[in-house]
């Protein structure tokens, strides 16, 4: 399997001229843990994550440096004020984003990933950002491929490509809050839902692609009111 078997299409991200708010904001509502910094022409400028944020004046966390660093680095303190005050994006953000292309076989990318200690990966093509790799899409692509004696195909490349664009064209689709992995023209769907008619409308939509043979759906529906989370009819089904 390659980047592009696995990894989400839908890209949650943020502008440098953001606030540390907005940033926050964003993180919360989309339950992530990151967010990549694109620029208004669509160029990738950096990646903030919860790490990024840890280390903040309002609540006593900030970074003070130790005479030696002081002595050594002499620009550290000024850094670390910076870290731990500034509410732009731009200052707050890692700028040096690890990316894989979209045909990295995923032993490759398990290898980026290990070797930086890190969550997340951008995938690119042709230098632009097309997607991004989580340990969770990994994990997803296992499960597929471990369901279904063949590994992904192109065929199945073309299919989730094909789901992916047949969401992203309707305004009701959670696309920030699903993935999917196609092995063999059978189609798993992971994520949350909000309601049963959205679980439904996304299934017909990957039932209606062309080469799909089977769906699984593993979307939990989530109750706004009272946060309560419900796992899939399949996989209750599923369970002995």
């Amino acid at each position: 399997m390659i980047a592009a078997d696995v990894m989400t299409r839908a890209i949650i991200s943020i502008t440098p001229d953001a606030t540390l708010a907005d940033a926050v904001q964003i993180m919360l509502d989309k339950g992530v843990s990151g967010l990549f910094v694109i620029d208004t022409g669509g160029n990738l400028q950096g990646v903030i994550t919860e790490a990024d944020l840890i280390h903040r004046s309002e609540l006593g966390t900030q970074r003070h440096s130790s005479w030696l660093a002081r002595m050594f680095a002499p620009g550290r303190e000024a850094a670390d004020f910076t870290e731990g005050h500034s509410r732009r994006v731009a200052d707050l953000m890692t700028p040096d984003v690890l990316t894989v292309e979209e045909a990295t076989e995923l032993p490759a990318v398990v290898q980026v990933m290990e070797r930086n200690g890190v969550k997340r990966v951008g995938v690119v093509k042709d230098g632009m950002l097309t997607g991004v790799i989580t340990r969770s899409n990994l994990l997803r692509g296992l499960s597929a491929v471990a369901r279904n004696a063949a590994g992904a195909t192109s065929d199945d490349r073309t299919i989730k490509t094909a789901i992916e664009a047949a969401l992203a064209k309707e305004s009701w689709a959670p696309i920030a809050r699903i993935d999917l992995t196609v092995v063999d023209g059978v189609v798993e769907i992971w994520g949350t839902i909000t309601s049963e008619d959205e679980r439904r409308a996304v299934c017909v939509i990957a039932e209606n692609t062309a080469g799909v043979k089977r769906v699984v759906d593993h979307m939990m529906f989530m109750d706004l009111y009272s946060g309560t989370i419900i796992e899939s009819p399949d996989d209750a089904a599923a369970k002995p």
